[in-house]
């Protein structure tokens, strides 16, 4: 809508002072046509707006203008005030920060507006912590945030997860990512897309060398990389299990990533049967042993080697206890 768009174009100037046509263009997705126009109209509508010709000319408002006009609509008034718990700003010492900001905007906001976002404040809390994570390890930020802000290399001492012993790195950052309550920093290490997990960092400190990041790679692009790494990383071993009708909504929270494909229909309806029979994929015999958790409740079919391995950890439980 052409309003929408003259307050945007109103507020860039606000924000950003003089900027060229073009700019302006580009960022509105507009012609530079379509600019010229719409900065007329601002001008008839009695907003200060003015142009300069030349190479170091531009769009601008007159010096000391400002509007109170958040150009906020209810429901964007309203989504700002949708944030996440205390704990993940606290982590950045922006516990204070966030606050003091939210009290600013809502004391720019139009009076209408006031009440829905004050009201969503208190009814709508999003916390990424999941359930029953135990005591939350004390993490310290601090370098890694200097490093990613001041774009300067990170040398890290870190415990790896599969083996527990600490590895000496020097990586690249591009950034840090807020997961499920779990913090990583984003970053490359000789030249290849790494995340290492803060609460396993040993210590951390900023180098005086300059970020040697890929050039044209942005901290979303390198984390969707990962994640997708994760994600599709192929599951070999073929599974087929049956499970008791009774253990299967369980059974399929906890499982609903190892599916070969999608449940089948109906499967959590009643049909009288005692035993519902599935199959999933995983990466490796050592990733089924989870499976062991519901007991009797829960049986490999296939493969026999699975089985065999799931029979033999059993053993030595059963084994541990007796003795």
């Amino acid at each position: 809508m052409k309003s929408d768009r003259l307050l945007a174009l109103l507020l860039l100037l606000q924000t950003h002072g003089q900027l060229s046509a073009t700019d302006l263009a580009e960022r509105l997705e507009v012609s530079v046509r379509t600019v010229f126009r719409d900065v007329e109209a601002l001008s008839s509508a009695g907003v200060p707006v003015y142009s300069e010709r030349g190479r170091n000319g531009g769009i601008a408002l007159l010096p000391g203008f400002r509007t109170d006009v958040t150009g906020l609509t209810a429901d964007e008034a309203r989504s700002l005030f949708v944030l996440l718990a205390d704990r993940t700003h606290a982590d950045l010492g922006l516990g204070q920060a966030i606050g003091s900001a939210l009290r600013k905007v809502m004391a720019a906001l139009p009076e209408s507006h006031r009440d829905a976002a004050d009201l969503v404040s208190r009814r709508i809390l999003v916390d990424p912590v999941r359930w029953r994570t135990g005591p939350r390890p004390t993490i310290d930020l601090g370098a890694l945030q200097e490093a990613v802000f001041t774009d300067r290399r990170l040398r890290l001492r870190y415990r790896r997860g599969e083996d527990s012993r600490v590895h000496d790195y020097t990586v690249d950052p591009y950034g840090l990512v807020d997961t499920a309550g779990v913090w990583y920093l984003v970053a490359d290490h000789r030249a290849r897309p790494r995340m290492f997990r803060a609460d396993r960092v040993v210590s951390a400190r900023v180098a005086d060398e300059p970020v040697q990041r890929r050039r044209g790679v942005e901290l979303a692009d390198v984390w969707e990389e990962l994640r997708r790494n994760i994600d599709e990383a192929p599951a070999q071993l073929p599974v087929v299990v049956r499970v008791r009708r009774k253990t299967l909504g369980r059974f399929l929270r906890l499982h609903q990533a190892d599916l070969a494909g999608p449940p089948p229909p109906g499967v959590l309806e009643e049909d009288g049967s005692e035993w519902t029979e599935l199959e999933l994929r995983f990466r490796e015999l050592g990733a089924a042993r989870p499976l062991l958790a519901f007991g009797t409740s829960v049986e490999v079919i296939s493969p026999p080697e699975l089985r065999e391995e799931l029979a033999r950890v059993a053993t030595d439980i059963a084994a541990l206890y007796r003795a």
